[in-house]
């Protein structure tokens, strides 16, 4: 007896249980998927700031960056387009390690890439462990077209909230949407409300 591909999906879905959000399929690979043409970032033109609601900046060069304390999360990831991905491994910097010691009464951040894209996100979902820029997955250096040289990480929301060629992040006291939120994205995008489009 012969089953088809979709019959053997099914069956890793129904295996998933608590883990998949509703509406979402298991996929073994990445799919690459882009808002304009990816840049070209070398390590050494590299820069990461975070800059204040009061124009406090404080930036890092990859070298600089690269010697921060590093963490390897393994989490699991949910696309808008619905596929998710489980158990991917990365390695990168908390992003409260970046935010530690800033005196901000921001409750927003803007997060901006080489490339001119934005994502908006509350500032409690980049804080508490949730969120990392990440320069390595599945033990190698994230490639360009997964976000390289470094991306935001924050697994808990569709993956279009995960900048790719993430620059730095702006810390804002009110909601400023980005790019797909404009476009009648989600303001927030949470996985398991299927929080996919503004009319949802």
């Amino acid at each position: 007896m012969a089953f088809s591909p979709g019959f053997h999906r099914r069956d890793r879905e129904r295996e998933a249980g608590d883990r998949l959000p509703p509406g979402q399929y298991l996929t073994e690979d990445f799919p690459v998927l882009s808002a304009g043409p990816t840049p070209r970032v070398d390590e050494a033109a590299w820069s990461f700031t975070v800059e204040t609601e009061t124009g406090e900046q404080r930036s890092w060069s990859w070298a600089e960056f690269m010697d921060l304390p590093q963490e390897r999360p393994t989490v699991d990831i949910h696309c808008v387009t619905r596929w998710s991905k489980f158990d991917t491994t990365w390695q990168g910097v908390r992003v409260d390690t970046l935010l530690d010691g800033l005196d901000t009464a921001a409750s927003h951040a803007l997060a901006y890439s080489y490339g001119g894209y934005t994502t908006n996100l509350p500032l409690q979902d980049l804080i508490g462990g949730k969120a990392w820029i990440a320069h390595t997955f599945d033990g190698a250096p994230l490639a360009r077209e997964h976000g390289g040289p470094a991306r935001l990480l924050v697994p808990h929301l569709y993956f279009w909230k995960s900048a790719k060629w993430v620059q730095g992040i702006r810390l804002l006291t009110q909601d400023q949407p980005g790019f797909w939120e404009s476009a009648g994205y989600h303001d927030y995008g949470d996985p398991w409300r299927e929080q996919r489009y503004s009319w949802a």
